[in-house]
């Protein structure tokens, strides 16, 4: 396999590492095409472009439009853009496949790939899929899902199901983020750009929280709300006794990650794809706040998911507010043992082994 090459896009960075990894160890030359930006008039560098550069990868910026119902013509104006960077890139690397990993970033990729010749394959991360993946799927050779019973929306010779792959810094267990009291810890994270009316929320009750838990949070950091910030000159304020146990980050990177899930005893999350499938392989009691604008109610279907076996609960973003997530908390928190004793039925809904299926398909390929 030496002296393979392969480009690897998409929207979801922390499964698409992994597989990338895994490809570089086999031999492959790795490429990546993705945001360097957390978003559009932003200048803050993304997390995917940070671990895709730690991690060694040549990165290459797309600057792609979106379409969504809340279209702007800036983004628009990106659209041509995107083609035309993605032609350029793909001309001068002649790369042997394309491994697109969801997203409006990856429609130009592929679609110019096509065009090219180059073969591509797709995973779809979540339950339901969007026009992006709908048009990636007519032109890839594979289409690979992270959950059974997305089979069925595919063609059936196209169709492979290999989970979704994990980050193996989830499962580390050694070491713990020590608060020195014996109150449960809670993770909050809307993302890896954060929910602004989620630490709104945090922000409000932040107090009254603190009094019964300790807190990891992990706010975003879009440069619009700068929720840090306030967030921060919010905890100064607060009594040292509780200011000391308020730990909150624009984002936590690989190497951080492992200390902050075996820390929590519960975790408050949207409820995308990626999230849903760690808390399911970790077995994590979640409260999850979905996000109601999801293409075809996908966060509310995933989040689901876990209620539905007893490991989560859902608390509609309407009905978020200060006064209902402490309700929401301290209702979950009061009966741990219960949801924790439902965590061998999550791991039903996975697969634990996607990386490896992922590779070994590319390389039968």
């Amino acid at each position: 396999m030496s002296g393979k090459k392969v480009v690897i896009t998409g929207g979801h960075h922390n499964c698409a590492l992994v597989v990338a990894e895994k490809l570089r160890r086999r031999g492959w030359q790795v490429f990546w095409f993705g945001h360097k930006f957390t978003m559009l008039k932003d200048q803050r560098l993304s997390a995917e472009y940070q671990e895709v550069k730690k991690a060694g990868f040549d990165f290459y910026e797309i600057k792609a439009g979106k379409i969504s119902r809340n279209d702007r013509l800036s983004y628009l104006f990106r659209l041509p853009q995107g083609f035309v960077q993605s032609a350029d890139r793909l001309l001068k690397i002649k790369p042997d496949l394309i491994i697109s990993f969801g997203g409006y970033l990856a429609v130009p990729v592929v679609v110019t790939g096509w065009f090219l010749r180059i073969p591509s394959i797709t995973h779809e991360q979540t339950a339901v899929y969007g026009w992006a993946n709908c048009l990636i799927g007519r032109l890839a050779q594979k289409i690979l899902v992270s959950w059974s019973s997305s089979l069925k929306h595919f063609p059936a010779k196209k169709v492979v199901f290999t989970g979704l792959p994990l980050r193996k810094e989830i499962f580390l267990k050694g070491r713990k983020i020590s608060f020195n009291n014996k109150k449960p810890t809670i993770y909050i994270t809307g993302g890896k750009q954060g929910s602004h009316l989620l630490n709104q929320a945090v922000g409000s009750s932040l107090k009254a929280l603190l009094l019964s838990y300790n807190l990891i949070h992990q706010c975003g950091s879009n440069s619009i709300f700068n929720d840090r910030l306030w967030l921060e000159r919010l905890a100064r304020h607060l009594p040292s006794g509780l200011r000391k146990n308020y730990l909150v980050r624009d984002y936590f990177y690989r190497d951080q990650i492992g200390p902050v899930f075996a820390s929590a005893d519960l975790i408050v999350s949207r409820a995308g794809a990626h999230t849903v499938y760690e808390i399911a392989a970790l077995g994590k009691p979640a409260l999850l706040i979905p996000i109601p604008w999801s293409h075809a109610r996908e966060q509310q279907k995933n989040a689901q998911r876990l209620e539905k076996i007893g490991l989560a609960e859902i608390l509609p973003q309407d009905r978020l507010s200060p006064k209902s997530l402490i309700e929401a908390l301290a209702g979950m928190a009061a009966d741990l043992d219960f949801y924790r004793q439902n965590a061998p039925k999550a791991l039903n809904l996975i697969s634990l082994d996607a990386a490896e299926k992922i590779v070994d398909l590319v390389e039968k390929l």
